[in-house]
């Protein structure tokens, strides 16, 4: 048509390197993902087959027996020995831990100064570093004979309960930190119309602040539960158990959980060997088996916390 002038397409395609470039971020990014799904799969299939194995090379009313011992060495697979352990130390764990956690977060939240903030949640941090063995040595030359043995003249200093009483020193900077992060996510127009209202700090803080940030609040505490159950070396050195265990309802005694019991088995000067037969034989196979019952523990406490946490959950 006469009079009209054409221009020349303009390509909308991008610069070429730029576009390139963004592929191969694309297919890292990809490869990273895939790759954490794979190992996690190997993982639980490495589990299943040697789990499956000694399964079929074991009676299973070996799982449960009694008198309840746990010696695998000696073929003895009782089940009910590990996760009494396990419970009582977790259970003391937490007794720690909660108070302790969510009191500081309390603090760090709603009461300290920013100076003072910027000063004390560096040094939780740093305190959730501290190598696990580290507060093993110290629950054996502390907790132990200055706690747990004022509380009860029987106990030995190696015991369940100073186990427990080391690893909730250990997760406590866990739990403090996560809700000290929720409490603080919480608008501070729920605050302000608390105070409005002529609500005190303390109630404002337990009745508008706490509530609000429940989800996360349970959240640090199922994971803090978690990390308590998987946690090994503390236990392995302060619960006083060697290879072998006794059944015991008894936190002031000796004892074993999952995790320890697997790193006794692996580690030592007579430490089990891949192979085996029956009975005996299937010690080395009995640690993959622990392994799963631990991931399904985990997953399942995982589960649970992740299902409540999206029902309570607050949307501001």
């Amino acid at each position: 048509m006469a009079g009209v002038t054409t221009h020349p397409a303009v390509d909308l395609s991008g610069n070429r390197r730029r576009i390139v470039r963004e592929r191969v971020i694309h297919l890292l990014f990809l490869a990273a993902g895939v790759s954490s799904l794979v190992i996690s799969v190997a993982i639980i299939v490495t589990l299943l087959g040697k789990s499956f194995e000694f399964l079929t090379n074991i009676d299973l009313a070996d799982l449960w027996t009694e008198p309840h011992k746990w010696g695998p060495r000696v073929a003895k697979y009782d089940l009910a020995t590990l996760f009494m352990g396990t419970l009582l130390v977790a259970g003391v764990a937490m007794l720690v831990a909660t108070p302790l956690g969510l009191g500081a977060a309390i603090y760090l939240a709603e009461y300290a100064r920013p100076r003072v903030r910027r000063i004390l949640k560096p040094i939780l941090e740093v305190l959730a570093g501290i190598p696990s063995i580290v507060l093993g040595f110290f629950a054996i030359q502390w907790l132990g004979p200055q706690i747990v043995q004022r509380v009860s003249s029987e106990a030995d200093a190696f015991s369940l309960a100073a186990a427990g009483l080391g690893v909730g020193l250990l997760v406590t900077p866990l739990v403090a930190s996560v809700s000290e992060d929720a409490m603080r996510a919480v608008p501070h127009s729920l605050r302000e119309a608390s105070y409005g209202m002529g609500a005190r700090k303390l109630t404002t803080v337990t009745r508008i602040v706490f509530p609000a940030a429940i989800s996360g609040i349970v959240a640090a505490l199922l994971l803090a539960a978690s990390r308590a159950i998987g946690e090994t070396m503390v236990v392995a050195l302060a619960a006083g158990s060697i290879g072998d265990a006794n059944y015991t309802q008894d936190v002031f005694d000796v004892g074993t959980t999952i995790t320890a019991a697997m790193a006794q088995l692996a580690v030592g000067t007579d430490k089990v060997a891949a192979g085996g037969g029956r009975g005996a034989g299937q010690a080395y196979n009995s640690l993959f088996f622990l392994g799963l019952l631990l991931f399904l523990v985990t997953f399942a406490l995982n589960l649970v916390g992740d299902v409540f946490v999206r029902r309570v959950r607050e949307k501001y």
